[in-house]
């Protein structure tokens, strides 16, 4: 990585040896950020003279990958990622660990760190674990591990509560029929009883799984079998005499228990032959004894007594009114979703039914479905705030509400338990609190849609009603806490806000002064409202409202501040750039929005000038959802929102300026002057697109190349700048 100019035998003329270091990027989602970190620590090394190796691993993998002589010949390593990063390799090496952001914007401060860094022992774990000084150390660096924590153990816990949970459901509706005392019964023996055995391994296995790879993600492999033994042990009552166990929220304390003794474990000094056996046996025995037994002996007892005397409590509750019954049970039932307070309503309603009260299981199977039929019908409506993974899950979660199986929510309240368990509870109260008016009975102790099907509901009409409302209360309670946090999040105000789909925006959309989106907004032209703060006095602005806006003869005009801009159909061949992905087309030279969705709504409707845009909207949304997962303001007045989408027929990339900057959240505060949309199909054949992205990433990193981007006079400047990336 020297220069033709470097002195040979790697020294440098007074003799000292050349410092040789390594380094490797990543972010979640393996694009910009990777490649901007890479490239200004390599920038930062180079004005050091100092020789630098960086890894990049993004969405197209690993590139420039490290080998075993680099690693022998370094003197230290930066790692630069908000992802795991396998830090094995790096064994007796010195070892900086930092969040993307620090490479990107202190690569000189890190290069000094890592020179008196300490020396990594030889576990696998890494990414953004332990802060560079100054400014990134503190609380937030600490909450940021503990949420990449919890949201590792949700990840790996996902596939679980999906496959468990319809298997479950699948063998109950084909194999499956009521029966009064043991609810919905599959025959011994049968086929459909194997395919539900299979279901609740799955089940079994989720609590577990959630709390061990939480656990592994802040302790490493040493964390990962005290992680699970904990949340076997919390999510089975039995050990510590409850009928019900801790369920999610108990595994999620055992994880994070886990993790951090395995950690404090670690820093104890050994002798150094027992230092190889430390990460195989002696840790994990230690921290796997001592919490479980802590569970069993400090924590469990107390659960036990606390929900012993809880059914004693609602025991006493029966003779009052059946509403504030019904909306009690069904808070209790939506707050854990199959852990302990859950059980306790469910065990005490289906205990009287024995005794020929049936309204009280009536109650609590009404609410029983609300949670994962809410936030599955969450995720459907108001799509950008949710992952691709998430919206999947929340598929499932609507199949698995059908069959009253509540553990379908639990993902979505493992990863946001501030916002989904509340909007959960106020959905089950409501649900319950009908059922309780209605005096509807459910004579199995089961709940759900189904258990009405096969008959055993007294009351359909009602109970369908009480699941309907319910359902609903927690779908819209979720999008306004979950819109709300995320604004927060961001730093936007809570009021105007973005209109989402259908155009419902959040609880507080419309007040105060701005356009803002809620039902009825819009912006010039009648296209959709666009945001927080959008400017109504741009009229200039293209916010497409058809379908097909490249098939329409009134394509967007170009913007009055912009005189200089090529028409829409003045590109010829001769003048694309970047594979051709960008043309004189999908270039502005001036932006008329003046903030982030605004600004993405009027770069869309210039790529839609290609004929390469099936949906525009569609489009605007799923660059929205991108920006929701984190920015793609990169710092250096940059910004590079990117969608992969069907809304687009083949790959194209859009340009525009902005003269006074746009708040974009970058990374070092400045607002983005220079602006590139890219956009792909969702089935685009091979990575070239990322490769031209990974390309312009690193190009922008370049001074002098950003001056003469933001210096060009018209489009066709513009474009003879952008065909120096290579």
């Amino acid at each position: 990585m020297t220069s033709p100019a470097d002195p040979p035998a790697g020294g440098d003329p007074s003799g000292r040896k050349r410092l040789k270091l390594l380094a490797v990027t990543a972010c979640p989602t393996g694009i910009a950020h990777t490649y901007m970190a890479a490239e200004k620590l390599q920038q930062a090394a180079d004005g050091r003279g100092i020789d630098m190796k960086v890894e990049t691993q993004g969405s197209i993998g690993a590139e420039n990958v490290l080998t075993d002589n680099d690693v022998r010949d370094a003197d230290g390593i930066i790692v630069a990622a908000d992802k795991d990063v396998d830090l094995a390799r790096f064994a007796g090496k010195r070892v900086l660990s930092v969040g993307v952001s620090e490479g990107i914007s202190n690569p000189e401060r890190l290069i000094e760190q890592v020179q008196s860094a300490p020396v990594h022992g030889g576990g696998s774990g890494g990414g953004a674990q332990s802060a560079a000084g100054g400014g990134g150390a503190g609380g937030g660096r600490e909450r940021s591990v503990a949420y990449k924590a919890l949201m590792n153990g949700v990840s790996y816990m996902i596939p679980f509560v999906v496959v468990g949970g319809l298997l479950i459901a699948i063998s109950l509706s084909l194999g499956g029929h009521t029966d009064p005392k043991g609810g919905l019964v599959i025959p011994d023996d049968s086929f459909w009883m194997h395919v539900n055995q299979i279901g609740v391994i799955g089940f079994t296995l989720m609590v577990p799984i959630l709390s061990g790879y939480i656990a592994y993600a802040i302790g490493d492999r040493p964390a990962l079998v005290p992680g699970m033994i904990g949340g076997w042990i919390a999510n089975t009552g039995e050990l510590y005499d409850s009928e019900a166990g801790a369920g999610f929220i108990g595994a999620i304390v055992t994880g994070f228990l886990a993790g951090y003794l395995v950690l404090w474990i670690k820093k104890v000094r050994v002798p150094k032959f027992a230092q190889p056996i430390m990460p195989i046996i002696v840790i994990p025995i230690i921290a796997t004894s001592a919490l479980g037994l802590f569970f069993i002996y400090v924590i469990g007892k107390p659960i036990s007594w606390v929900f012993e005397h809880l059914t004693d409590w609602l025991s006493g509750m029966t003779g009052t009114s059946a509403i504030l019954l019904g909306a009690i049970l069904g808070l209790m039932i939506a707050f854990d979703m199959g852990g302990p307070v859950n059980k306790t309503a469910f065990l005490f309603g289906a205990g009287l039914i024995a005794t020929g009260n049936q309204t009280v299981m009536g109650m609590c199977a009404a609410a029983i479905p609300v949670m994962p039929l809410g936030q599955g019908l969450a995720t459907l409506i108001r799509k950008r705030l949710y992952s691709e993974q998430e919206r999947e899950t929340g598929l499932a979660a609507l199949f698995m509400g059908m069959f009253g199986i509540s553990e379908g929510a639990i993902p979505f309240a493992a990863a946001r338990p501030a916002q989904v368990i509340p909007a959960n509870m106020l959905g089950g109260a409501v649900a319950g609190a009908i059922a309780g008016l209605a005096s509807v009975e459910d004579a199995v102790p089961h709940g759900g849609p189904i258990v009405a099907v096969l008959g055993a509901i007294g009351g359909v009409p009602m109970f369908f009603v009480a699941v309907a409302v319910g359902t609903v209360v927690t779908a819209l309670a979720t999008v306004t806490l979950v819109d709300i946090s995320e604004r927060r999040r961001r730093g936007e105000p809570l009021v105007g806000g973005s209109g989402g789909p259908g155009g419902a925006g959040p609880v507080l959309a419309g007040v105060g002064a701005g356009a803002g989106t809620g039902a009825g907004a819009a912006v010039a032209g009648g296209g959709v409202g666009s945001g927080a703060g959008a400017p109504a006095k741009s009229p200039a602005a293209p916010a497409p409202s058809a379908p097909e806006p490249q098939k329409s003869p009134a394509a967007p005009a170009p913007s009055a501040s912009s005189p200089a801009e090529p028409s829409a159909d003045a590109a010829a061949p001769g003048d694309e750039v970047l594979s051709g992905y960008l043309t004189e087309q999908t270039v502005k030279v001036q932006l008329a929005a003046d903030e982030k969705e605004a600004a993405i709504r009027e770069m869309a409707g210039l790529l839609a000038r290609t004929g390469k845009v099936a949906d525009v909207e569609e489009l605007v949304r799923t660059a929205l959802r991108r920006e929701a997962q984190g920015t793609t303001g990169l710092g250096e007045e940059i910004a590079i929102p990117h969608a992969k989408t069907d809304a687009v027929t083949a790959p194209v990339v859009g340009f525009a300026r902005s003269a006074e900057g746009i708040e974009w959240g970058s990374l070092d505060g400045t607002k983005a002057k220079l602006i590139f949309m890219i956009s792909v199909p969702e089935a685009a054949a091979g990575d070239e697109h990322l490769r031209i992205l990974a390309l312009l990433s690193r190009k922008l990193m370049d001074p002098g190349f950003r001056e003469r981007l933001e210096a060009a006079p018209d489009g066709a400047a513009i474009l003879e700048v952008l065909r120096e990336v290579r």
